[in-house]
């Protein structure tokens, strides 16, 4: 079992793939691994123009707005998607190409990466004042405390951890464990990402999120409300 503090100001900057800016690493898997192998990916970054995402073959792709007013994700062949901070979260393959316009001013985003041949994952915001349990199921949950705090964070085996806005936790292979449990005193943004390996992903109900589908599939899918430069992006 592994445990694992991750701050957004101390973790290792590099290069976008399309070379046009740089993205914040939070965490990687395998640790060693690069953009060409990775098995699933966190990361962060500032995006101050409009312009093309890199694209990264049989990789599936979230992407959470965490500061600025958003922008407007647009596929081949698919609807224009918004990414607001009332639709906070879209989701995407990395086969495709897409192009993101800045709706005012640069926006900071997070973005979750997985394998798809050998991970799934889920990326949900929580709108958290007070206490709320926490089931664990996943092979590594990420908790991101975005805005508010501190996010005081108890673990299954009574250790706890106090997050502020840009810190997050990494908990790997402690699935089925006794319940997390989350406690914010003031009104605090947390974004959540589940992370699974393909034979150990639990049968349960994926929560809606907006996607960009694939030409000929529906391009828009249901806010999850409950859980609420010129080259460009990466």
């Amino acid at each position: 079992m592994a445990i694992r503090l991750i701050d957004r100001a101390t973790a290792r900057q590099m290069p976008w793939k399309n070379g046009a800016g740089l993205t914040i690493e939070l965490a990687i898997a395998p640790a060693d691994a690069d953009l060409s192998n990775f098995q699933w990916r966190i990361s962060s970054a500032q995006v101050a123009d409009s312009g093309e995402f890199s694209r990264f073959a049989g990789i599936d792709r979230s992407l959470a707005l965490l500061a600025g007013a958003g922008l407007r994700l647009q596929g081949a062949q698919t609807a224009p998607l918004l990414v607001t901070v009332q639709a906070p979260v879209a989701v995407f393959t990395g086969e495709q190409a897409i192009s993101a316009e800045l709706l005012a001013g640069p926006i900071t985003d997070l973005n979750i990466m997985t394998r798809r041949a050998d991970w799934t994952h889920s990326l949900q915001q929580l709108h958290l004042l007070g206490r709320q349990r926490l089931n664990n199921t996943a092979d590594a949950l990420f908790i991101y405390c975005h805005s508010g705090g501190p996010l005081n964070c108890q673990l299954a085996d009574g250790q706890q951890q106090a997050l502020s806005p840009g810190q997050g936790l990494l908990l790997e292979d402690q699935a089925n464990l006794p319940a997390l449990e989350l406690q914010a005193n003031t009104p605090t943004s947390v974004f959540l990402a589940w992370l699974n390996r393909v034979n150990t992903q639990p049968q349960t109900a994926q929560p809606p999120r907006q996607s960009l589908g694939k030409p000929g599939s529906h391009a828009l899918a249901e806010v999850n409300a409950k859980k609420n430069q010129k080259n460009g992006p990466r």
